[in-house]
């Protein structure tokens, strides 16, 4: 019977390594891809590829806790099916769709009066745009939306081809881009009423002669120059927009000053990444308590990356144990992440963990990372486990080795001098 399995086993891993073999060749002939036909291609050999898997037959498949061996694959042919997609288009039809948004967004918007001109220029410039792109008038209707669906329309007619006329089409997704940035700075009533309100606590008295759009975006930019994180959080509480809290999250973390920390760290309460990242780069220790609760978050291998690096960056001991336990789960790149976070802590307490994932892990990035990190941690003993792999098959890792052997040398020449 154990025989049976065993060949079994090496029966499915003979087809894994087969279909290993044909995504390989799929990904090749993806990065030769040149035009939609290509990308048809590729996909025709993914489906023929997953129809196949499907046939494997494991003899444990009814056990509910097997492990699935083609799980790797199946994980690749999913990634392989992303980028075939990611390298389709730009499509007319795309674009089109675009516009109609667009209108939309003119009809249910309530503008002021400047905000109405802004909108006209815009579309009037799109329109024109589009038809030096067509080849051809497009009529001008005296409401700007309904301009917009008629050049949305003449878009979706155009028949352009994704590959004969991408020069045309890259020109289509430009225009409308430019169509949906105007929309974007025009003026509306409620961000008039923000305006008002931010304008009467001082916010825009910074701006100069020269201005960057949208004014608050150039506001931020001064501010992070004056060191005023206070005027950048008075623009997260106020500003609604995705694009204006982004960049003031971003202005925090660059800023990476105190102050700020009770509104980052009741952000990273809530598993908000950027929150998560501010905090981390503060490297405020009151955080730890809080971001030690994501790291077994299994689920969201995303949340832990960014907690793993935020609580490294803190360099709490408090932090060991947890990432330590990582080092054992299923997810490579999540272990990779513990690894190096262990390695920016500096806990000695992390050596041995490290050293044995260096030792038996079956992933070299993994490895390398562990190396990485005992090189982080700069005692003599975890310096040792790292150089003990400077003839290494992985050259990562031998590099990672290396590193730590010269390190050794230089402390051992110090102590003879």
């Amino acid at each position: 019977m154990a025989e049976d399995d065993a060949d079994a086993d090496e029966e499915i891993d003979v087809l894994v390594e087969s279909f290993d073999a044909r995504l390989g060749e799929a990904e090749e002939a993806l990065d030769a891809a040149e035009t939609e036909a290509d990308l048809d291609a590729v996909d025709e050999t993914l489906d023929a590829a997953e129809r196949d898997l499907e046939t494997v037959d494991r003899p444990d498949k009814d056990e509910e806790d097997a492990e699935d061996p083609a799980a790797e694959v199946k994980d690749r042919l999913a990634d392989l099916r992303d980028s075939v997609e990611a390298e389709r288009g730009p499509y007319a039809e795309d674009v089109a769709d675009n516009v109609t948004l667009a209108a939309e967004t003119v009809r249910e918007t309530r503008w002021t009066e400047a905000g109405e001109h802004e909108v006209e220029t815009a579309v009037a410039e799109f329109s024109e745009g589009v038809s030096e792109v067509l080849g051809q008038k497009i009529p001008k209707d005296d409401d700007p939306a309904d301009t917009l669906d008629t050049t949305g329309e003449e878009i979706r007619e155009s028949g352009f081809d994704p590959d004969a006329d991408a020069e045309a089409v890259s020109a289509l997704v430009e225009t409308v881009e430019t169509l949906e940035t105007g929309l974007d700075d025009a003026e509306e009533w409620d961000d008039l009423e923000t305006r008002e309100q931010l304008s009467a606590q001082g916010f825009y008295d910074v701006l100069g002669h020269y201005k960057d759009f949208p004014l608050e975006w150039s506001a931020l930019k001064e501010y992070e120059q004056r060191g005023n994180v206070e005027m950048v959080l008075l623009a997260l509480d106020s500003l609604g927009s995705d694009f204006m809290e982004r960049h003031a999250l971003e202005t925090i973390t660059r800023m990476n000053d105190d102050r700020a920390f009770d509104e980052m760290h009741a952000r990273a309460g809530k598993r908000d990444k950027p929150g998560i990242k501010a905090v981390g780069k503060m490297a405020v220790p009151d955080a730890v308590e809080t971001l030690v609760e994501y790291v077994d978050t299994d689920s969201d291998p995303a949340l832990q990356k960014v907690t793993f690096r935020a609580l490294g960056e803190i360099g709490d001991e408090r932090a060991t144990q947890p990432l330590a336990n990582k080092l054992s789960m299923e997810n490579d790149v999540v272990r990779s992440h513990a690894a190096r976070a262990l390695g920016m802590v500096g806990d000695t307490r992390a050596v041995r963990p490290l050293a044995a994932t260096l030792a038996d892990d079956e992933v070299e990035s993994v490895r390398a990372a562990a190396a990485w990190a005992l090189r982080q941690v700069g005692t003599q003993r975890a310096l040792e486990r790292a150089a003990e792999y400077t003839d290494d098959r992985s050259y990562l890792v031998a590099y990672e080795a290396g590193q730590a052997r010269d390190a050794l040398d230089d402390a051992d020449a110090r102590l003879e001098a």
